[in-house]
């Protein structure tokens, strides 16, 4: 409804204007006193009943039939009645009277400002509205009508004949005309999944299957940006974060607008003596010349009040250090040289990209505490720099009250901004003939009604509407009501709920603070008939039959009952209810088999299945459906699953782990494929890769690890996995890798415990091949030189695993100092191979002395008694005749041997263990093996 002066603004040359509209996105901006006339145009009285006869209006008038079913044939009967207008004309006139009830309806369920005319008395023919009686059962059996694979729409909602021509007109009479056609019909029908209680797989596919038509239009830069905007918008709504994430940076290439988060120096509390690192968004419009004298617009702005926190951050001059500035995005010069303290007004629709942005962040973990640091400077940034859009200030506003509900200093402006908000929205929204407030008294308020300064035309509230994330008025009063009862305010709470007359979210309220049978009672009141005689009898039991009809929340009121008392009978009565279309039904039921004793495993299969079927864009239920195929060991069908698991959602680390182990156990083919030859027809056996499976798993893992990188366990699956791939085809690097992340996550904790020594040493073992590829080693024409490892190649890793990462945790481990040994033999390093077996043997008797000298063991002792023989022979003889690597001498110098006292060395550690251990072991096999040890050393 905003004006616009590219449109004139009587209704001939709006008309006139249509045939432009084909190759546009935006559809014509109508202005409010258009409203009214295009609504009484002759075919608008046809189209909307008011000639129609009595008896078809008396259909309506019953219930039989929807209004909006009525709207939708008369139109379609209108199209092919002849008269004075061509079809194009009806064609354009039928859009502009959907549009002018659309608009209409946003204003009064979203934005505000009050209708300047009641919606029943325009739209509906006399005989519908005349009566209250039949005013309301008409307008009941629209809102029932809206209920889509059993999520119903809010009972009360305002001026719903409105949306009946919306989406009659726009949606269900509609024909793939001209694009504004298809964007107006995509925004409708997101419109109406706002307005169920859960999203829904068959509104979604039609609204993405518009989307997918759109995206491939050709758009100047401003539709693009604007598109990609709304597109974010409805990812967010659905839940895909990466994507909405895709589209916004996108947005912002394309409209040139840098923006970064970044750190400055400042004080954020009041008794701060020194400025440190602040995050802030730095932001600026790349027209930002012509924002500059737009004057800020919006709601009242609440004072935080706080008595340590200042108002808003104070930004000192000077620059923050590279430490302090580890998060952050990349700042252009032009964002460097902004005043963090006095930043320039932003275009309207950049102003919505941050909120946009900040909407996606918080999406998926809004309580998460780095998640809202990062979220609250974009909703400030919007605040501070003061948009020139009311609904959009609005609407940052609402994020940041959002991001402060988490926080002890700020939760009190948030809730009292929130109920501002909610205040201003019903104040603006309120119509005479507003169920939910005449009803029940009113809504409850906090404070002072909005002054009319803080206000706007309904002409700035919706000029932007399609690209904020914008909330109807009774979801923003839910969440209101939701923010109490997570600050302890029940009674307040409670009293929202029952005013919305939102039973089940009431009913949850007093289950959640264990008043279970209040919360049933609430519940049976909407389901069942009463015992006795009134209905309105606080102590009235409601234990009679089912009533007839149910609402249209009885399959959510069902689950709710299901939950509470745990009765698998309520979630079946709900599918059946719901027609076997409401999918959180059987979740419901699945999770209820999931928790018996013991697990029914194959029914929660089949109940995740069937709800799957309803909604095949659930990733929570992709999930569990995967997770219990793996306990059932159907582990195809569980690859499948996480398949379709992360398909959804890319991002999810442990669906991508999950995925790796049904893959690794899955079946291998059980024969070759063929291929036939089309000119020979011989008949050949493709080769297959014996580790496909391995492969394929292991960069399931890899995505998991690159997700979830602090998760060890994933870490040490990305080992085992590439580890268990034999040589040659083994992925060392991958290896690696896995065990160093291992030691750097776990080091700490469990020392050398981490380390895999079996994969260890099967890493060194591949140092001794290494000599077979010439692009790793470089080689001397001497063959009795060391090789010179390349670095960045893999036994470069190896050794750098080895020597920054593992030989710092070695304590007690004798087999760890042997692969020590083994490296520095590679290295040409014969005095480190040396002090390594010293240590390897030192290790072995700290580790078994207790058993093998003080409690008579043979067993640790026979373990001594071989690291013995180990360092004699494979140490000190082989290494201690060696020169030592590390000395530089002359040529008429000799050489300094690595040990020239070796025997020495191997008689003393010889005779030392023949020592200690002679009482318990002298004339038993190991001490034999000693004494032949020191012959071969002593030479006798």
């Amino acid at each position: 409804m905003a004006e616009s002066p590219a449109y004139p603004s009587n209704l001939d040359s709006i008309f006139d204007a249509a045939s432009p509209l084909k190759d546009r996105l935006d559809p014509i901006r109508l202005t409010t006193a258009n409203i009214v006339p295009i609504l009484n145009l002759p075919l608008s009285h046809q189209v909307l009943g008011h000639n129609a006869s009595n008896e078809c209006l008396a259909q309506v008038a019953s219930g039989e039939t929807s209004y909006t079913t009525f709207v939708v044939n008369q139109a379609r009967a209108a199209l092919q009645t002849s008269d004075d207008l061509t079809t194009e004309q009806k064609q354009s006139q039928l859009l502009h009277i959907g549009l002018a009830a659309l608009f209409s309806f946003l204003q009064s369920n979203v934005t505000g400002p009050p209708l300047e005319f009641n919606s029943a008395q325009i739209i509906l023919p006399s005989t519908l509205q005349s009566e209250r009686t039949t005013l309301k059962t008409v307008r009941a059996k629209i809102i029932r009508d809206l209920t889509v694979d059993g999520e119903a729409a809010y009972k009360l909602t305002p001026n719903p004949e409105l949306f009946a021509v919306a989406k009659a007109l726009l949606v269900d009479a509609s024909s793939d005309g001209p694009l504004v056609a298809k964007t107006v019909r995509m925004r409708t029908n997101f419109l109406h999944q706002k307005m169920l209680s859960e999203v829904t797989s068959t509104l979604q596919d039609v609204i993405y299957k518009d989307v997918e038509v759109l995206s491939k239009a050709e758009l100047d830069s401003d539709e693009k940006g604007r598109f990609l905007l709304e597109r974010a918008s409805i990812h967010t709504h659905h839940g895909f974060d990466v994507k909405a994430r895709e589209d916004i940076d996108q947005a912002a290439k394309v409209r040139k607008f840098e923006f970064a988060l970044t750190g400055r120096l400042g004080k954020r509390t009041k008794f701060q003596d020194r400025d440190i690192s602040q995050l802030v968004v730095l932001a600026k419009s790349a027209d930002d010349g012509t924002t500059q004298s737009s004057e800020p617009s919006g709601p009242k702005n609440l004072d935080l009040n706080d008595d340590t926190l200042l108002e808003a951050i104070s930004f000192s001059d000077a620059k923050p250090d590279e430490q302090a500035l580890a998060i952050q995005d990349k700042v252009s010069p032009a964002l460097e040289s902004i005043d963090a303290n006095n930043q320039p007004i932003l275009h309207p629709v950049d102003s919505a990209l941050l909120l946009a942005l900040a909407s996606a962040i918080t999406n998926t973990s809004p309580e998460n505490g780095l998640t809202r640091e990062e979220t609250n400077p974009y909703a400030t940034r919007v605040l501070d720099g003061g948009s020139s859009n009311w609904q959009i200030y609005t609407q940052a506003l609402l994020v940041r009250s959002r991001v402060e509900g988490y926080r002890s200093r700020t939760v009190e402006r948030a809730v009292l901004q929130m109920q501002a908000l909610v205040d201003q929205v019903i104040a603006d929204t309120a119509t005479s003939d507003d169920a939910a407030q005449t009803e029940s008294g009113g809504p409850t308020t906090f404070l002072p009604r909005p002054e009319q300064t803080e206000s706007a035309p309904a002409a700035e509230r919706l000029e932007h509407i399609w690209i904020l994330n914008f909330s109807t008025r009774w979801s923003l009063e839910a969440e209101l009501a939701k923010r109490w009862v997570d600050l302890g305010g029940l009674r307040t709470a409670l009293e929202i709920y029952e005013r919305l007359h939102m039973w089940a979210e009431a009913a949850l309220c007093y289950a959640a603070t264990e008043r279970e049978s209040k919360a049933k009672h609430m519940i049976r009141r909407q389901l069942y008939q009463a015992t006795g005689p009134d209905e309105n009898d606080e102590n009235e039991q409601f234990d009679g039959p089912e009533r007839s009809p149910l609402p249209a929340d009885a399959p959510r009121l069902l689950c709710i009952m299901g939950d509470i008392d745990k009765d698998e009978k309520m979630y079946e009565r709900a599918w059946a209810v719901s027609g076997e279309r409401y999918a959180r039904a059987q979740r419901s039921l699945a999770r209820h088999y999931l928790t018996s004793t013991p697990p029914e495993l194959e029914k929660a299969e089949e109940a995740y299945k069937k709800s799957l079927h309803i909604n095949r864009l659930n990733h929570g239920a992709w999930f569990a459906l995967g997770c219990v195929q793996l306990e059932l060991q159907k582990w195809q069908e569980a690859t499948d699953t996480f398949t379709r698991t992360v398909q959804l959602d890319d991002t999810d680390g442990q669906a991508w782990s999950n995925l790796a182990a049904a893959m690794l156990r899955a079946p291998e083919p059980e024969a070759a494929p063929e291929v036939i030859d089309e000119t020979t027809g011989e008949v050949t056996a493709v080769e297959v890769d014996p580790h496909k499976r391995k492969r394929e798993a292991l960069s399931a893992l890899q995505r998991a690890a690159q997700l979830k990188g602090t998760d060890a366990r994933i870490w040490e699956n990305v080992l085992t996995v590439a580890a268990s791939i034999p040589p040659p085809a083994t992925p060392f690097r991958e290896v690696i890798t896995a065990q160093r992340r291992i030691i750097e996550l776990l080091g700490t904790k469990q020392g050398e415990k981490c380390i895999d020594v079996r994969i260890l040493g099967a890493l060194v073992d591949f140092l001794n091949v290494a000599f077979e590829y010439e692009d790793l080693l470089i080689r001397s024409d001497d063959p009795a030189e060391a090789p010179i490892v390349r670095t960045g190649t893999i036994p470069g890793q190896i050794i750098s695993l080895i020597d920054q990462h593992v030989v710092p945790l070695i304590t007690h481990s004798a087999i760890l100092w042997q692969i020590v040994a083994r490296v520095e033999v590679f290295r040409g390093r014969p005095y480190k191979a040396f002090e390594a077996h010293e240590k390897a043997w030192r290790a072995t008797i700290a580790a078994n002395a207790q058993g093998a000298f003080q409690m008579g063991d043979e067993k640790p002792w026979l373990e001594i008694v071989r690291a013995t023989e180990k360092l004699v022979r494979d140490g000190y003889a082989k290494f201690g005749p060696m020169d030592r690597e590390d000395q530089k001498v002359g040529d008429d110098q000799e050489a300094e041997l690595v040990a020239k006292d070796w025997r020495f060395k191997a008689r003393s550690a010889v005779r030392g263990i023949m020592g200690k251990g002679k009482e318990f072991w002298d004339g038993t096999e190991g001490w034999d093996r000693l004494k032949e040890l020191q012959s071969e050393v002593t030479g006798n």
